[in-house]
């Protein structure tokens, strides 16, 4: 069982050089210059919020600006949680994209749609062994929908290439130990090399990530999941009940919460309705389109009719039993609509997707793999993990929606954090939890002033967070803020347009999105040259 690479990362140093001409180009504000040698080259990390496709797009555009102003290989490490891992995955797939991100931003226009046959054999195939979830139908409407590309490759298959990418950190959460556990169970990292729990510093070779284990030894090693996959558990926020209150409509949260009998009923909705826009997506024939409509249109008449219904007075047993016969009517609905199809491809397709989506439904189970820690037999491993043959990793976002927690501490010892920040919800709330995180873990943060706490409403473009000796210094840098937004109205309309948890994005939202992020590294450049020569001149002064 591995403790944590060690070498490697050194070779990683080795391999990734900071241009000596971006070091100079703010020279006239800085001290000095720093001539590099490999111990001497700083440890910078870009960490991308989640945030669905906003997040997706706005770290294609950041990392495209970074290119063309000449920053993009001062990063060593690049780090994700849900939306921003969707393009890294995509990213990825290009030995060489932090050198040609021209190609990936033409892709997020230009890429073929995904068919639907193509859709369904992937997860026939997935369907067939013991660990299929609804994160697999996550993978695909991810894959399909979004990114517009099933990528059947393996994480660990770039292990095996050269450092001319920065390296890439995917996380995740394990939910388990989210609900009932430590918070050194919580964190879960992913990489090219080793997969394992940041805290409790066990890993295990990624190629391994849902093998069979039991105390420490592997019984039975497992195919390594692809990307598609991967895609699915790492975001898949609504794994997390909780998050499906952004989905409550008002009408049927009148007790004032979100109880178990709507929750039932919402996860049917949502999931049948992201099937909907799946198979929407992966279909051009207009027939199939028209029946796609015509379901559409049945659910929504269920859900409206189901509205009209009080449901204010209830008690809790007559509410469960409503929403029950609700769920059952919208699942009859899909029944009888997919027996009404004419025969042919599209009719078994469907068929297919409904069969294997409905069990899934009612277990409710997302993200399960093996767990390697299995009655493993050290004092560490809490009983959340210890216990349960199965781990169940979901969306990191539910915890921090940035990647913070895989680089606090000495393990990666980073100077310097870009953290572009495309999250919905409470402006700087990243970075309070990360600050409460890592006083809890005692590892090194920066100071946050009141007074940035004060802008949550309409931030500044940029924020930088001085990192005082081992604390790493924080670029904070808000997708929508006072440049690109008038007040602090039009600054909630953009986070509203631009919200999570919607179908894909149009090409003019795509373009919006991407623009917006790249005026922002562009409008900051200054700012991110000197601080990328003060972690330059920094690590040099630690050797």
């Amino acid at each position: 069982m591995q403790t944590g690479l060690t070498g490697f990362m050194n070779a990683v140093v080795c391999l990734c050089f900071v241009n000596s001409v971006i070091l100079s180009q703010a020279a006239d504000n800085m001290e000095g210059n720093v001539a590099l040698s490999e111990d001497s080259v700083p440890h910078i990390a870009l960490l991308a919020s989640g945030g669905g496709q906003r997040a997706a797009v706005g770290l294609v555009g950041s990392l495209h600006q970074m290119e063309k102003e000449g920053l993009l290989d001062t990063l060593l490490y690049l780090g994700g949680v849900s939306g921003s891992t969707w393009s890294m995955a995509s990213l990825y797939n290009d030995s060489q994209f932090s050198t040609n991100m021209d190609a990936a931003v033409s892709r997020l226009f230009d890429s073929p749609s995904v068919k639907l046959e193509q859709a369904v054999d992937w997860l026939g195939e997935r369907a067939k062994e013991e660990h299929f979830s609804l994160a697999d139908i996550w993978g695909v409407l991810t894959s399909a929908g979004f990114m517009k590309q099933m990528d059947l490759r393996c994480l660990s298959d770039e292990a095996n290439r050269n450092a001319t990418n920065p390296y890439p950190i995917y996380c995740a959460i394990e939910k388990h130990c989210f609900t009932q556990g430590p918070i050194e169970g919580k964190w879960f990292e992913i990489s090219p090399h080793e997969a394992g729990f940041t805290e409790l510093g066990l890993f295990i070779e990624t190629s391994l990530l849902g093998s069979k284990f039991q105390n420490g030894t592997l019984l039975e090693k497992k195919k390594e999941m692809d990307m598609v996959k991967l895609q699915g558990i790492l975001g898949c926020a609504i794994a997390n009940e909780e998050t499906l209150r952004d989905f409550v409509p008002q009408w049927l949260n009148v007790s004032g919460h979100l109880d178990s009998a709507a929750k039932e009923y919402l996860r049917v909705w949502i999931i049948l309705d992201k099937v909907i826009a799946l198979t929407r997506i992966t279909v051009k024939d207009t027939t199939a389109l028209m029946y796609l409509d015509k379901l559409q249109k049945i659910l929504e008449d269920k859900v409206n009719h189901s509205k009209t219904e009080s449901v204010e007075a209830e008690s809790m047993e007559e509410r469960k039993t409503l929403f029950n016969q609700w769920s059952q009517e919208l699942l009859a609905a899909v029944e009888t609509w997919s027996q009404s199809l004419d025969d042919g491809a599209f009719k078994t397709d469907v068929s297919f997707l409904i069969n294997q989506v409905i069990p899934l439904i009612a277990e409710w189970k997302w993200g399960t793999t093996g767990n390697f820690l299995y009655r493993y037999q050290e004092s560490s491993v809490p009983a959340c993990l210890y216990s349960n043959e199965r781990l169940q990793l979901i969306d990191a976002g539910l915890v921090i929606n940035v990647p913070y927690p895989s680089f606090l501490g000495d393990k990666r010892d980073i100077d310097l954090i870009i953290a572009p920040e495309y999250s919905a919800g409470n402006m700087f709330e990243t970075l309070t939890l990360a600050r409460d995180y890592a006083a809890e873990m005692k590892k090194p943060f920066p100071e946050i002033n009141d007074t940035i706490l004060e802008d949550s409403d309409w931030p500044k473009d940029c924020y930088v967070l001085e990192g005082k000796e081992k604390e790493p210094t924080i670029i904070y840098m808000p997708l929508f803020n006072r440049r690109n937004c008038k007040d602090a109205e039009e600054f909630k309309a953009k986070m509203d347009e631009f919200s999570t948890f919607q179908r894909p994005f149009s090409q003019e939202k795509i373009k919006f999105v991407l623009e917006t992020a790249k005026e922002n590294v562009k409008n900051n450049k200054e700012t991110l040259l000197k601080e990328i020569n003060k972690a330059a001149l920094r690590r040099h002064n630690k050797w």
